[in-house]
């Protein structure tokens, strides 16, 4: 992939992208049965982006079937595994061909730097499909142990229809960590992308079809939560819905679960993650691991480090670090300018939501060192420019409620003892890390932070052998590494008696 363009070159392929936003169920574009549309605005001017299908219960019934009739029929999960692998790896290919259109897609819907969604989120998509396709013909089943006259055979089996509800911050990243394993184990899927971010999702599967994949394998239908994705977690005919958004929602897709067919949930949900500094830290590390870790992406990730742990004695040298990382390095810009590293919000809508807690914020004491307001707003775009506050306790509504922007809030301690209880005292535990050069503290840390992933001296690292979830309020079930697909399988034991 290109990694520097110019911006007549994103402007370009701007005016030329087509906007598909049918439904895509049984291996072809539908329109909704109801007929009905609605149109995205895009988040980096305020101008009209796609016009989608309003998808309501009878497209995701009709999507449902589709997806039965597949996995009954074996089209793809009694498939030869080399040759799903093939086509696996023949879509990742497709996925790095459309790069560049893939890219504009997600920076029309989402509002991200053109750049980061061609080296991210294209990469990372690509990346995500093509670890899970090299995994097909490399699982294996069981022999238990049993007597001479027995054999058991405990066979890992798909579970048949996955309904996939994924977010709007890293649409093709996390499409990518729910469709790539579930796919690779054998399972039909029905995919409902947020409202917000379809049009990625709509080209993955073309992609997915011109690769080979059977119909009825993916199908994605678009459409608001109340009236697709709803319907989609009541199902009777759908066996797991893996979600990943706010905990508000994944609490009603368990209840969903429940009422329906008890079906399996993985949840992967919010977060408030304590990023901790210790006065022997090398401060120029943490400044640019807490500045990128909080403000990429504009704020807009479940893992951000929006909690900044700071022993006291060093939180104004390391503040004045984080606001220089900031000035110098996170450029906020509009997003089709090569030079962007953060853009636009999401919408409107959830703007005011961000600088309605920056304000909650200073009007319950918090005091702000720098940025946290909106700006070019002449653009017509939803742009918040990244920003810091101090004289934060935890028990202020900016310390403990997930904002998803970019507002990183610094609380001091003393002792080791105090630090440990104010990173774990969140309903969240999805993330953490650690800034210190005694390593001694640094591993009696991470082991005492209650987080499914801690850094130590470090920030937002991975590759997709670390499996990626949460504890406590930010859900359960992992997405990512090989075990990803056990929650996309089920064990099943074939005994044969002889004599």
């Amino acid at each position: 992939m290109t990694t520097q363009l110019s911006r007549d070159h994103w402007e370009k392929v701007l005016a030329e992208v087509r906007l598909e936003g049918r439904h895509f169920i049984d291996g072809a574009f539908r329109p909704s049965l109801s007929g009905e549309t609605f149109t995205r605005i895009r988040p980096m001017d305020g101008q009209p982006g796609g016009t989608l299908a309003r998808g309501n219960a009878a497209d995701i019934d009709a999507a449902v079937s589709a997806a039965r009739a597949a996995f009954e029929a074996g089209t793809w999960r009694h498939r030869e595994p080399g040759e799903k692998k093939r086509i696996m790896l023949r879509w990742a290919d497709l996925i790095r061909a459309h790069g560049e259109e893939l890219a504009m897609l997600e920076t029309i819907d989402v509002g991200k730097p053109v750049m980061a969604s061609l080296n991210v989120d294209v990469r990372l998509c690509a990346d995500g499909i093509q670890y899970y396709g090299e995994m097909i013909d490399k699982m294996y089943d069981e022999i238990a142990p049993t007597g001479p006259k027995a054999r058991a055979l405990v066979r890992k089996v798909p579970l048949g229809v996955i309904g996939a509800i994924t977010p709007w911050n890293y649409p093709m990243i996390i499409d990518a960590w729910k469709l790539g394993p579930a796919i690779a184990a054998g399972n039909s899927v029905v995919l409902k992308p947020a409202e917000q971010s379809s049009l990625s999702a709509l080209r993955l599967a073309a992609l997915a079809a011109e690769a080979g994949l059977p119909a009825g394998v993916l199908n994605v239908v678009t459409g608001y939560g109340e009236e697709t994705g709803r319907p989609l977690a009541l199902h009777m005919d759908v066996d797991m819905i893996a979600f990943t958004g706010s905990t508000e929602v994944g609490r009603l897709i368990m209840g969903y679960a429940a009422q329906s067919n008890v079906k399996r949930v993985a949840l992967e949900l919010g977060g408030k993650s304590p990023l901790v500094v210790f006065d022997d830290a090398d401060l120029d590390a943490a400044a640019s691991a807490a500045a990128w870790g909080c403000f990429y992406n504009s704020g807009e990730t479940c893992h951000a480090s929006t909690r900044l742990v700071v022993q006291r004695s060093v939180q104004d040298r390391l503040i004045d670090k984080i606001r220089e990382v900031a000035d110098r390095e996170i450029t906020l810009r509009h997003p089709l300018d090569p030079t962007a590293q953060i853009g636009a919000l999401i919408e409107e809508a959830h703007m005011h939501k961000v600088l309605s807690l920056i304000a909650d914020g200073e009007q319950q004491g918090a005091r702000r060192a720098f940025g946290a307001e909106r700006v070019l707003s002449e653009t017509g775009g939803y742009y918040v420019s990244p920003g810091v506050f101090v004289d934060v306790s935890n028990d202020m509504r900016i310390a403990r409620q997930e904002i998803f922007g970019p507002v990183l809030a610094a609380i001091p301690f003393d002792k080791e003892e105090e630090a440990l209880a104010i990173a774990n005292d969140t309903i969240y535990g999805l993330a953490g890390a650690v800034f210190t050069k005694d390593m001694d503290r640094a591993h009696r840390f991470s082991e005492a932070l209650h987080a499914g992933t801690v850094w130590i001296n470090t920030y937002d690292m991975s590759s997709f052998a670390t499996p990626f979830g949460g504890f406590k309020q930010s859900g359960f079930g992992r997405d990512r590494s090989v075990h990803a697909i056990d929650k996309y399988c089920d064990y099943k034991t074939i005994w044969q008696q002889f004599g």
